[in-house]
This record gives structure tokens, sequence and C-alpha cells, in this order.
């Protein structure tokens, strides 16, 4: 991971995190995120590096330099950095981070009984491989 990179942290066998990265392909036209899950060797290097478990994923987490984020703060910075319309998702910002962990926990925890989970982690197509730490 070089110095300026922003790498976006996801569970590969969540159906919902998988459309969650097929989305940022689709429109990181800039390409200003690298991508990496959660089980990749790269993703379980930066969760050890930033002190989080490495075999229980409750969230993703935006990596830019040496500052990390989680839950809706990464949603918002992600959103934030797309282009139009994507940044008018940031009015959420003005809910204060109690409550918008708390609905942003009520589906990750249960994420896999909403919309359901891959056997093993999905490999990118060849045209998305370079989207991918690593890659």
């Amino acid at each position: 991971m070089a110095a300026g990179d922003r790498v976006v942290l996801f569970d590969g066998v969540c159906r919902l995190c998988s459309v969650w990265a097929r989305f940022l392909i689709r429109f990181d036209r800039k390409r200003q995120f690298k991508l990496a899950t959660v089980q990749s060797p790269e993703g379980q290097a930066i969760l050890q590096w930033h002190g989080f478990p490495t075999d229980h994923y409750e969230t993703m987490l935006l990596v830019e330099g040496e500052n990390i984020y989680t839950k809706s703060s990464a949603f918002f910075r992600v959103m934030g950095r797309l282009p139009w319309p994507w940044p008018i998702m940031c009015v959420g910002w003005v809910v204060p981070s109690i409550f918008r962990d708390w609905l942003y926990d009520r589906v990750a925890l249960n994420r896999y009984r909403l919309f359901g989970r891959y056997d093993t982690c999905v490999i990118p197509n060849k045209d998305h491989e370079s989207r991918f730490l690593g890659e």
C-alpha cells in the first residue's frame, strides 16, 4: 500500500459488500480508491496493522494514509469523493454518529441473513483486477 492510497476493505463473501465494491468500481471513475477484501492477504495485513480482528468483520474500513474510518463515517467519506449525484448522500453527516452507526450496525450484523453470502471470496473480473490492492 502506497502512502497516498485510499483503500476500502470489505467482506468478500458478503453479497451486499460485493455489490458495494462493484458500485465503487463503476462510479469511482477517477480511481481514487483501491479495494481489498478482508479475507485477502493484503486485507488481513491492514487489519492487523490497525489492530482490528482478522477473523470477525463488522464494518467496512476506509484507510486514507495513516487515518482509518469505519462504519457510517467510512461510507460518507467514500460517497463524498464520488462524482455527482453521490455526494448528496453526505447530508447524512448531520445525523449524530451514534445514530448513524446504530443503523449501520443493524445492517452489518444481519447482512448475511438479509442479503446472503458466497461460499468463497468473489474473484474480481480481469478488467477489475487493477482496482484491487495487490493486483
